[in-house]
């Protein structure tokens, strides 16, 4: 058999299931990574943190996603949450759908407020969203 053969045999093989899984299974596991590196370097991860023991007396809970982390407090009515999202090199909290905000940072689409790398470095822009979020946080449906 010439290489050309096989590469044609190969090409008219459909894709073996053990293969789309091992291929999604390595794309969830470096989306993983990936939201874990830029939580971590834009500072979202420690603030976080600090704002469930230091404001919520580790009340808080944190439910990890292939894209990023969602921050849950409170219970039944008062359930409240923040949601982080990362995409690609963007940290992006979501937020209730609104009108689109005019100001240049962060980056509004009405359904998040997008930090772009360049702009998690600005002394404050982070906290000040993540601030907003925790004073006027996003209230879950009851399941009642």
């Amino acid at each position: 058999m010439t290489d050309e053969t096989a590469r044609e045999t190969a090409l008219s093989r459909p894709e073996a299931p053990e293969d789309r899984q091992f291929a999604d299974e390595a794309a969830r596991q470096a989306a993983r990574e990936n939201a874990r590196r830029v939580l971590r370097e834009s500072g979202v991860a420690e603030l976080l943190q600090t704002l469930n023991r230091h404001a919520l007396q580790e009340r808080g809970r944190f439910v990890e996603y292939d894209s990023g982390v969602v921050f849950k407090w409170g219970h039944g009515y008062t359930l409240r949450h923040i949601w982080v999202d990362v995409a690609g090199e963007t940290l992006r909290f979501r937020l209730r759908p609104h009108l689109r905000c005019a100001a240049a940072v962060p980056a509004c689409d009405g359904e998040y407020h997008s930090f772009t790398r360049q702009t998690w470095h600005i002394p404050g822009a982070v906290l000040r969203e993540l601030d907003r979020n925790y004073q006027h946080p996003v209230a879950e449906a009851s399941e009642d």
